[in-house]
């Protein structure tokens, strides 16, 4: 996949698979406790979603992650979507039967804000908006994120401290 060739998604699951389970397993374990998503589902999904376009092509490694970590990204949005609803008890907070006293917190809210305003920033810097997507819904390192952008690392790690004051700064104006 690094020569430069390009393959179709059928052949390129076996080679991506455990890496793209490895990511997702770290991002969802930074999650609630009680998700009834799971980094097998997450990525089976976003699978589904990258080859639903029969006879898709990838031209390389990181247009196939940068394509999967938009997948991703959308997956869990549309999760935290779902759980917000009134039907699924949206705006009602999960409290564990252990901890009586105290509710969980909403991440799918918090999700929810992250991706509204990683629109936002997409329209003013997309390449910025790409690093939050590898970084925050995949869960890449810099080094790993730098590397499928193209750009060196101590760049990613500018462009991850711009994008997180600017996505902090449009999520706090938006709840005010």
């Amino acid at each position: 996949m690094e020569s430069g060739e390009i393959q179709s998604t059928e052949e390129l699951l076996p080679l991506v698979y455990a890496e793209l389970r490895r990511l997702a397993a770290h991002k969802m374990a930074g999650e609630n406790p009680g998700q009834t998503l799971q980094p097998t589902a997450l990525v089976h999904e976003a699978w589904l979603k990258l080859g639903s376009g029969q006879n898709r092509q990838w031209n390389n490694r990181n247009h196939f992650f940068a394509a999967a970590a938009e997948a991703m990204r959308r997956i869990l949005t549309d999760n935290a979507r779902r759980k917000l609803r009134l039907r699924h008890g949206g705006g009602q907070q999960r409290v564990e039967l252990a901890d009586c006293d105290t509710a969980a917190d909403s991440e799918a809210g918090h999700i929810l804000a992250v991706s509204d305003a990683l629109e936002k920033l997409a329209q003013v810097d997309p390449q910025r908006a790409e690093l939050v997507k590898l970084r925050y819904f995949i869960g890449l390192t810099f080094a790993e994120a730098a590397e499928v952008l193209g750009i060196s690392e101590p760049t990613a790690k500018r462009y991850w401290a711009f994008a997180r004051a600017w996505l902090y700064e449009e999520i706090r104006s938006a709840n005010s």
